[in-house]
């Protein structure tokens, strides 16, 4: 990232949700509620999925890695959120904008590419379920993790780049509660049309590449759905995937709604954000526990031996 001697701009300030004047206590009891929730639901998730031989397959395997994404992504913009809404000042240096800004597109786009690789492993499970373990061994799960993150990674220098290249020499003030790529870029000094163009298409052409494949998998999954002879069959082939499929429309839902407006409302916008950064990390974990007998005997085993060893202290 270039951060030349033409960036004068050392500390920026960030404006917070906008059109929410005189709501920042409300806002900081619901935002830091929703926080609390996310963190522990997604910490007992993976302790769960940890602690349980039963669930060290492939499944729960990307489930755990969705968990460890959800508390990274919620962590990216809620502790300065609730700084500031707790009154305790709205600036951030420039170095921590770069930082916000890369871990949340890092983050964002791992989660399209978790979803999708989550989506195919339910379709080799519920299509070839015979030769699901040879297919999704252990190997093969590690490489998908692995090429989610790393993608992030990449597509998130390349964003993190084309927005921090420019100088800026003022204002400095973010109309924001965190420092997004197109907030950040109408304070450019220059021309910023070719980092917002290659931003857009580098975003929307990836989100709706990884919606098609989801789509795709789910279509050829619920074509050998209904080709199984018996009611119990598909009802325990449907379980298997309605808690994945739930939670795909929780992150999708928002983002189809704001692309469908022509000019979506700041608010709007601000309110489609807060859902996916705090509000989808906190239903993951009650989505895939609720619904799922083993992760839920798994945290029941957990906590049985953890209250004997406190009774045998």
């Amino acid at each position: 990232i270039n951060m030349t001697n033409h960036t004068m701009v050392t500390e920026f300030t960030l404006l917070g949700i906008p059109e929410t004047a005189g709501l920042e206590k409300v806002l900081l009891f619901l935002f830091s509620a929703l926080y609390a929730c996310a963190l522990l639901g997604n910490l007992l998730i993976l302790t769960a999925v940890i602690s349980s031989q039963r669930l060290h397959t492939p499944m729960y395997f990307f489930l755990g890695n969705l968990s460890i994404f959800d508390l990274g992504f919620c962590s990216t913009t809620a502790p300065k959120m609730l700084s500031y809404l707790s009154g305790q000042g709205r600036g951030i240096s420039f170095q921590g904008c770069v930082v916000q800004h890369f871990f949340y597109h890092c983050l964002g786009c791992t989660l399209c590419f978790l979803y999708t690789v989550m989506a195919y492993d339910r379709f080799v499970a519920i299509c070839f379920p015979l030769r699901y373990t040879v297919i999704m061994n252990h190997r093969v799960c590690c490489v998908l993790a692995t090429g989610t993150w790393m993608s992030g990674c990449v597509h998130s220098i390349i964003l993190t780049s084309l927005t921090f290249q420019l100088p800026y020499c003022g204002p400095s003030e973010v109309g924001y509660y965190f420092c997004d790529m197109p907030a950040v870029l109408l304070l450019a000094c220059e021309d910023p049309s070719l980092a917002q163009k290659v931003g857009f298409t580098n975003v929307g052409l990836l989100s709706l590449i990884c919606f098609f494949l989801i789509v795709v998998s789910y279509t050829r999954i619920g074509i050998s759905i209904l080709k199984i002879r018996s009611t119990e069959g598909r009802r325990k082939a449907f379980s298997t995937c309605s808690a994945h499929l739930t939670a795909i429309i929780c992150v999708y839902g928002p983002v189809i709604i704001i692309y469908l407006q022509p000019s979506p409302s700041p608010l709007l916008s601000a309110i489609i954000q807060i859902l996916n950064n705090l509000v989808t990390p906190t239903l993951n974990p009650m989505i895939y526990s609720l619904r799922n007998k083993e992760v839920k005997v798994a945290l029941r085993h957990v906590f049985f031996k953890r209250c004997l060893s406190l009774e045998n202290k």
